[in-house]
């Protein structure tokens, strides 16, 4: 009898069951399913602390932006509001309420200066799966705004042309406007304005034109100089520069005993006001402005830009010393770049350059051939008669003395009759002439014997430099003055076309030009205000 020898191991199903199990061991699939959980958790976490990081830097960008304009804003020296209220306002419409904190406001008269220093908190969310919390927040923005040193010229046209249309009151309103702007809320001993009025020339008045010590005498009626053309092509004015006296002349009307429209005009408004910064003196000043004579906007510049050059210095330290300017302009003009000091040009004008008027050059001293009588109020002239070489106009007769020196006759049917002279003639230097009559009464009435009167006094009586060598002149002296850091601002005033394009490019950029009709002026010129005050704007 035999027995199978048998184990449960050697059992074939046992069998089939350790093959799987082995297979099973052999097998790698799940090894990395713990690595790739923690793999999981970690990518999530650092994709959290991305989303987190770019929200934080998105809020903290427009943190810093709206703080940069929220304290350009309260650092406006017109702003009303509080500072802080204003800060506060911008930060609250941008949503970003929750991070105001008190500015740092440091203010007195023309200066205020607001800095707005935020550290805070942004409150994280996936960032707290990787254990970190809320991260700090910082914006820092400081800006301060003062008028500080600034020297202006304004050089306004009171040509004749300004009666027209209003445009004189309308310029005077627009003055008014700019001179406020300036001096309120302003420090006023860090700022000079000098006033240049200009038409066909530029009166500069005794006092200061006294201070130039190579001007020609031939006369002391008026206070002009003509400029030459080289004297445009240089921003100075050295005191001691060879200057011509503008003849006291009219070539513009019939007028005598004295002449009522003078080449240099001396009528009350017309002389430069220099350096004050006295805002009622300078309304007042405004006020007087009149209307007569043609334009020269490069005479006008010129002087602008010579009351802001250096040399003017000693000229200035000399008035003042004569009491005409205040001591708190010692030493002005500054030097150009020194310092934050800021030199303005204001340069308006109607029109365009016209014909500049002076006289013969020889008439421009000596003695002429004209006698004066006060007490007749008549002229005698010596003219190669015969042996009766003396005109009188007032009796349209010839004589062989000026009228006033002795006796004359007249004669009739039944004789003739001995007349005694009324008082006695002088004879008149050219300026005396040029004073007394103008160019068409001379020609008209002194003169009427002589059929060339006309072309002898009136057409050769004077010169000019015309349009074309005046836009020359203007182009040359706007940009040496540019050149040397001064800004140039230029309205057009109901200007025509010639004269916009001078003023245009005058002016230091298109930005600085303002082409403007009727109350438009105001506008411009509180524009011109606002952009000089924001020149001294930093942050």
């Amino acid at each position: 009898m035999h027995y199978k020898n048998s184990t449960a191991l050697g059992n074939p199903l046992v069998l089939r069951c350790l093959g799987k199990v082995k297979s099973f061991l052999r097998e790698e699939d799940g090894v990395l399913a713990k690595p790739m959980i923690a793999t999981l958790f970690l990518m999530l976490a650092i994709g959290g602390i991305g989303v987190d990081l770019m929200r934080m830097e998105r809020d903290r960008t427009n943190l810093q932006y709206t703080l940069d304009r929220a304290v350009l804003a309260a650092a406006d020296l017109d702003q009303q509001q509080e500072p802080a209220a204003v800060v506060q306002d911008y930060l609250t419409k941008a949503g970003l309420a929750d991070y105001y904190q008190t500015p740092d406001v440091q203010q007195s008269l023309g200066y205020k200066s607001v800095e707005s220093t935020i550290n805070a908190t942004f409150p994280a969310h996936l960032l707290k799966f990787a254990g970190i919390g809320d991260l700090p927040v910082y914006a820092n923005s400081r800006a301060e705004e003062t008028i500080g040193s600034v020297e202006i010229s304004m050089v306004l046209d009171i040509s004749g042309s300004m009666a027209s249309n209003n445009r004189l009151t309308n310029l005077k309103a627009a003055a008014h406007t700019f001179v406020d702007q300036i001096t309120q809320n302003t420090d006023t001993s860090n700022l000079s304005i000098s006033i240049i009025p200009y038409a066909t020339q530029v009166n500069a008045g005794q006092a200061l034109l006294s201070k130039y010590t190579n001007v020609t005498q031939e006369h002391d009626y008026s206070y002009c100089v003509n400029f030459i053309k080289d004297q445009f092509s240089k921003h100075t004015l050295d005191r001691n520069e060879n200057l011509e006296r503008t003849a006291h002349f009219d070539t513009f009307t019939y007028s005598e005993n004295m002449i009522s429209s003078p080449v240099c005009p001396t009528r009350e408004g017309s002389e430069i006001l220099p350096f004050t910064n006295d805002a009622t003196r300078l309304h007042d000043y405004i006020d007087l402005l009149t209307a007569g004579g043609n334009t020269s906007i490069d005479i006008g510049m010129k002087w602008g830009s010579a009351l802001l050059d250096p040399t003017a210095r000693s000229v200035v330290n000399d008035l003042i010393t004569d009491g005409v300017i205040d001591a708190s302009f010692a030493d002005r003009p500054t030097d150009y770049g020194s310092g934050d000091t800021l030199k303005i040009i204001v340069l308006m004008s109607d029109g365009q350059n016209t014909n500049q008027y002076m006289v013969n050059p020889s008439r421009r001293e000596g003695l002429s051939d004209v006698w004066y009588n006060p007490t007749s109020d008549s002229y005698s002239v010596y003219h190669s008669n015969g042996t009766k070489n003396y005109y009188w106009e007032h009796m349209n007769r010839w004589e062989d003395h000026p009228y006033g020196d002795g006796t004359y006759q007249t004669c009739n049917y039944y004789g003739c009759t001995t007349h005694t002279e009324e008082g006695s003639s002088t004879r008149l230097t050219y300026p005396e002439l040029h004073a007394r009559a103008s160019l068409a009464w001379i020609a008209r009435y002194i003169y009427e014997f002589s059929s060339s009167a006309w072309a002898d006094w009136f057409t050769a009586g004077r010169y000019f430099h015309n349009r074309t060598a005046k836009d020359q002149h203007t182009k040359h002296i706007c940009d040496i003055t540019k050149d040397q850091g001064v800004i140039v601002y230029s309205v057009g005033f109901e200007a025509p076309s010639g004269g916009i394009k001078v003023l245009e490019d005058c002016a230091s950029s298109p930005a600085h030009f303002f082409d403007v009709e009727g109350l438009e002026i105001t506008d411009a010129f509180s524009s011109i205000a606002t952009s000089i005050r924001q020149l001294r704007l930093t942050q």
